[in-house]
């Protein structure tokens, strides 16, 4: 008998696949990355599944999530949760995907490390029957670490998997499963807990901006929502200020042809990124924003080197620091 299981790189799911080998149920696992992971190993998500399935002895396959994912997650056919995270439509792309990849490799049901009650949005009793019934996999998703409170599947009705040695956690403590993760040796496993940025409220703030004044979520834009200090200057035009070296350089590599890129020219500082129809009010605002971000000496003016990718010339502002009354009142 074969499983697939759909992991995160995160300890629940690391556990759901050895509580499986522990059945001697052969397990193959899928790992879906998108531009909203945000553990904390900088390398992603996929990263963390990869550590896993070493670890475990499964094979694994990553998928990206696509173009489709992104128009999802600007209009979720279930809604939100309390940020901009579409979790139930999230956890049916997931499945539906998953399961296509079951089919071709023979496996006979999926398994998640979901647990009852952890996750608000999707991890609640209601929420599981509806991905479930949405997916046509009921019965087919076996929850290892919850499946003694959900009712028998069909690997337990047919005997395929052992109920008797499935677990009863519910809710957000993680103590269960760290003693788990001891007794099975895993004392190098992920991180506890993985992590959507669509569920973080600054990351969900400045999307929101984002999506309202007419912008659309790519794998470029989802990284600059990521990127720097963000300001509303008007309902045309978004600045992003850099916060450190990485930052700096990420802006310009990802400023489009028509975006401004302002730094101080005499002194130390971030560079900045205008997005939309800057407007000369728009551009002097920023200048001055980078300023109030740069060395520059209180009270004294600086020059500001401003200018378009595409285009060779640069124009130079000379302006002094913005009050911080200025930036609270536009910062995202």
């Amino acid at each position: 008998m074969k499983a697939l299981a759909l992991v995160s790189g995160g300890l629940d799911s690391t556990l759901a696949v050895k509580v499986l080998q522990e059945q001697g149920i052969e397990v193959a696992a899928i790992n879906f990355t998108s531009p909203f992971c945000r553990c904390s190993n900088h390398a992603g998500c996929g990263h963390l599944a990869t550590h896993m399935a070493r670890q475990l002895g499964v094979e694994l396959q990553i998928e990206a999530c696509g173009e489709d994912y992104l128009r999802l997650v600007e209009q979720p056919r279930f809604g939100y949760g309390r940020h901009l995270n579409p979790c139930l439509d999230c956890r049916i792309y997931k499945f539906n995907r998953a399961k296509e990849y079951m089919r071709r490799i023979g496996a006979s049901f999926l398994v998640t490390g979901e647990v009852l009650g952890q996750r608000p949005n999707s991890q609640r009793r209601d929420a599981l029957r509806l991905i479930d019934r949405e997916t046509g996999l009921e019965g087919l998703v076996l929850r290892p670490l919850s499946a003694a409170l959900l009712e028998p599947t069909v690997p337990e009705r047919e005997g395929w998997v052992d109920r008797a040695r499935l677990l009863d956690i519910r809710g957000r403590t993680r103590t269960r499963q760290i003693a788990m993760a001891e007794s099975f040796g895993l004392r190098d496993y992920p991180c506890p807990s993985g992590g959507c940025l669509l569920a973080d409220e600054g990351f969900a703030r400045r999307a929101r901006d984002f999506l309202r004044h007419g912008g659309h979520l790519t794998a470029r834009t989802a990284t600059l929502l990521q990127t720097g200090r963000h300001f509303r200057l008007s309902d045309h035009t978004l600045g992003i200020i850099g916060r450190r070296e990485a930052e700096n350089a990420a802006l310009e590599q990802l400023a489009e042809p028509d975006d401004w890129i302002l730094r101080v020219l005499e002194h130390p500082g971030p560079v900045a990124l205008g997005r939309g129809c800057v407007s000369e009010a728009d551009l002097q605002r920023l200048a001055r924003m980078v300023v109030r971000y740069s060395d520059t000496p209180a009270g004294e003016a600086a020059s500001v080197s401003a200018a378009l990718p595409a285009e060779e010339e640069e124009r130079v502002l000379r302006t002094t620091a913005a009050p911080q009354t200025e930036l609270d009142a536009c910062r995202l």
